[in-house]
């Protein structure tokens, strides 16, 4: 008879209840064992057997524990995160503010759906998005569970708003892996591959892309909004495009940030033709670039944001942020799920935002780009293989090249990540070429492990 009682084949590590994580986990690397070790290798044994293969592990430890820029693995070693689970937990894991919250709602109720009996934690954080989102306008926010969920339901309101159909997007671009917001992503391995038939009505455009530009990053703003627009207006129409979907730094596609002057006349020219524009703020938003939004930077106001990652400290939550005369136009019942704003992500949601702005992680991020950036530039002139440093705040990467050209170089990324998860740094990749090393350490890391990581990295490229 099948039963579900057996959740655990080993009964887990004895560890003392103080030794949690959160901030208090010591703040060390600490590498006891070859990574991943015995134990961490058992358990992905275990993961073969049980889990499709499709669904893939950059590093296979096995975490037990993680707070403040470390995570700590079935085996006992300490890693430096560099990865903030793919830009999630960037107040910090198990954050003090989140897990207070949390752990006061989870005695009181863990779901009724809002759509059903609602709850004013949901409308807290649909406030304070309509207040700190860009913009001065009124608008409305309803809740979600994923970024791609979010893409998906913006690209509804604005056909939906505007009787449009098409929508338009870039190349590089990574929106999801749901049917439209796959269809919406660029890169077709691993995201595409064999997943079609796609939805209809998305047109790819030529991003700004300095570092691959063909007449040079001088050129790239205008040369690329310019084949952009003549491109949208000629292959699809202006007056068919519901939406314009950007995000104002790249992040799967390689943490591309588009040369300065592009995003501003792209957001132009949709005003001037009733485009919808939707900035996807899922990886950027919530503190990471150094702006709450990084669409601050160049002053965009876009006229729906989504955001997720960031934005409830590890707890699933997305939301979609737009002006009220646009998100308004839906009917009643024509938005929404079941889980979409969980009470207990809603309270973390609420903990993150508190957390930002009273340990001021903002200029925080900022500082973190201070320091990295000129580390990684300085790299860049030791090593020719490292051909662009991008990126802005904690949102940096670097673009490993055949030293002499622009032919990417996956295998050397390949190793380099080799070596420094073998060190104890938990670094990810990206890129549509697969060869970005993309850096997204928790805002909270204290600067001794910022600058051990990035002197794991530095040691990573001298042992080539």
């Amino acid at each position: 008879m099948n039963t579900v009682a057996a959740v655990s084949q080993n009964p887990p590590h004895d560890r003392d209840d103080a030794a949690h994580g959160g901030p208090d986990l010591p703040q060390e690397r600490r590498v006891v064992t070859e990574i991943p070790g015995p134990r961490s290798r058992e358990l992905l044994a275990r993961k073969q057997a049980a889990v499709p293969q499709g669904v893939g592990t950059i590093l296979p430890v096995f975490v037990t524990r993680a707070g403040g820029g470390v995570v700590v693995d079935a085996d006992g070693n300490s890693l430096i995160d560099f990865g903030s689970g793919i830009a999630v937990t960037s107040v910090g894991n198990a954050a003090p503010r989140v897990v207070e919250r949390v752990r006061r709602q989870v005695a009181d109720f863990t779901h009724t759906c809002f759509m059903v009996t609602p709850y004013e934690s949901y409308v807290a954080v649909c406030e304070a998005l309509n207040r700190i989102t860009p913009g001065d306008h009124d608008k409305r926010t309803f809740l979600v569970n994923s970024g791609a969920e979010a893409v998906e339901n913006a690209v509804k309101v604005a056909r939906h708003a505007t009787g449009r159909q098409a929508v338009v997007v870039f190349d590089h671009a990574y929106h999801g892996r749901t049917l439209l917001t796959m269809t919406l992503t660029a890169k077709n391995l691993p995201y595409k591959h064999r997943f079609g038939p796609f939805a209809p009505e998305v047109y790819r455009m030529p991003m700004a892309y300095p570092f691959r530009w063909p007449t040079g990053p001088e050129n790239c703003a205008e040369e690329a909004a310019a084949q952009a627009i003549d491109m949208i207006v000629k292959q699809v129409g202006a007056e068919n495009v519901a939406a314009v979907l950007f995000e104002p730094i790249q992040g799967e596609g390689g943490f591309v940030v588009p040369a300065r002057g592009f995003l501003p006349r792209i957001a132009e020219f949709c005003r001037d033709n009733g485009i919808v524009l939707i900035a996807d703020e899922v990886q950027t938003g919530f503190a990471r670039t150094g702006h709450l939004f990084a669409c601050e930077d160049e002053g965009i106001v876009p006229d729906i944001v989504t955001t997720a990652k960031g934005i409830a400290g590890g707890l699933p939550l997305a939301a979609v942020t737009g002006r009220a005369e646009l998100m308004d136009r839906v009917h009643p019942g024509g938005l929404g799920g079941t889980y979409g704003g969980n009470p207990l992500a809603c309270e973390a949601a609420l903990a993150v935002l508190e957390t930002i702005e009273a340990d001021g992680l903002v200029e925080r991020a900022r500082r973190i780009g201070e320091v990295m950036l000129p580390r990684l530039r300085a790299l860049a002139e030791r090593h020719p293989v490292i051909g662009d440093v991008r990126g802005r705040g904690a949102m940096t990467a670097i673009e490993l090249v055949r030293p002499g050209t622009k032919e990417p170089d996956a295998a050397t990324t390949a190793e380099v990540v080799r070596r420094c998860h073998a060190e104890g740094l938990l670094v990810l990749t990206a890129g549509t070429y697969g060869n970005v090393l993309r850096f997204l350490p928790p805002l909270v890391m204290p600067d001794h492990l910022l600058d051990e990581g990035l002197s794991i990295l530095e040691g990573a490229f001298s042992a080539l």
